[in-house]
């Protein structure tokens, strides 16, 4: 049963979905339902019933309509927990009191029941919590721009998405523990705590180092060049990820540098890190020669990390996006998504 709303509570009901469970999904009829039905692009149809953002976290479900505010809607709910094994949810500090749908008055009635809780903050916080207040408040927008620049928050709810996987993960650890004990489990994570945890190499920067990372958009702290955005001769923007000194020599040879290659200021990662601009501005130039067919091609000839920066459509229409995109039919409409699933069991 899932009981949330917006991105990150319904993303873990898809995650199951997809895996096979049954998914009943509650939303209330006094708001309109889930908030992300109205959230639509300038380009949809104002006159259906949802919008495109919530078929990508809803689909695969069945959508029932209950006002939690009326009793005979609480009582439905606990006849079906009897034969629930997962409940979602994202209530508020005190809502899952106040509508009885708490872990405690749902293990009473169904001790194997999994409650797997989101909240914002922590349980004890009030505050209201969307993925743009938790990539400011963690670090990810100060680090998402460039230093001339104001922060960018990510273009995807990125928090909410790790989030999501993070509940997911600790929903099937649940269900193992299951497998074992019999019992049920109440299982939480937090906005906040998914975010911070997600900071990997960039919290260990500082607590090792007392390093505090400065903004660098979208270049790496450790390494270099490996992040750098340039432009080729025929105005095709291009990155790479030099992830040694081996394939920093490869691609000055790709691009004819010897000089480059044989500077001292270059020769190992920690100092082309300290000399990341100097040797922006080199790479820039050299890069600018090239077309960018037969650049791209050399450097995946020779496994040296590259990259082109596409657009949407461009991803959606490659032939490595197309099996993860798939039909699902929600309240009578048919429509694409791409699916949540990104592993194969063989």
């Amino acid at each position: 049963m899932d009981l949330s709303s917006v991105l990150a509570g319904p993303s873990v009901g898809m995650f199951l979905a997809e895996l096979g469970a049954e998914v009943l999904k509650i939303e209330n009829p006094v708001t309109g339902g889930d908030v992300t039905r109205q959230w639509k692009n300038p380009y949809e149809n104002e006159n259906e019933n949802f919008s495109s953002y919530y078929a990508s976290v809803n689909g695969f479900k069945k959508i029932k309509f209950l006002d939690l505010n009326e009793p005979e809607s609480i009582q439905y709910i606990h006849q079906l927990i009897s034969n629930i094994d997962i409940l979602i949810c994202n209530f508020k500090k005190g809502d899952e009191l106040k509508f009885k749908l708490d872990y405690f008055t749902l293990h009473n009635i169904n001790p194997q029941l999994i409650y797997a809780h989101l909240t914002g903050f922590g349980k004890e916080e009030q505050r209201i919590a969307y993925d743009l207040i938790l990539q400011a408040e963690t670090g990810f927008m100060y680090l998402n721009r460039e230093p001339d620049q104001l922060p960018n928050k990510m273009p995807v709810a990125l928090i909410d998405v790790l989030a999501a996987h993070q509940l997911k993960e600790g929903i099937l650890l649940s269900l193992y523990q299951r497998l074992i004990t019999g019992k049920g489990s109440y299982v939480h994570c937090s906005l906040y705590d998914a975010a911070v945890c997600s900071l990997i190499n960039q919290a260990t920067n500082y607590l090792v180092s007392n390093y505090n990372p400065p903004p660098l958009g979208s270049k790496h702290p450790n390494i270099a060049p490996y992040g750098e955005i340039f432009q080729t001769k025929d105005n095709v923007l291009i990155t790479f990820a030099i992830g040694n000194d081996k394939q920093f020599q490869t691609f000055c040879q790709i691009l004819n540098l010897p000089e480059l290659e044989k500077n001292e200021k270059f020769s190992t990662n920690i100092q082309r890190v300290k000399n990341r601009f100097d040797l922006y501005n080199q790479l820039k130039e050299a890069i600018s020669k090239n077309n960018f067919n037969e650049l791209y091609n050399q450097c995946l000839e020779k496994n040296v990390p590259v990259a082109q920066i596409k657009d949407i459509e461009t991803v959606m229409n490659h032939s490595l996006t197309q099996k993860l995109i798939k039909s699902v039919c929600i309240e009578g409409k048919t429509m694409n998504i791409v699916t949540s699933i990104a592993f194969e069991i063989l």
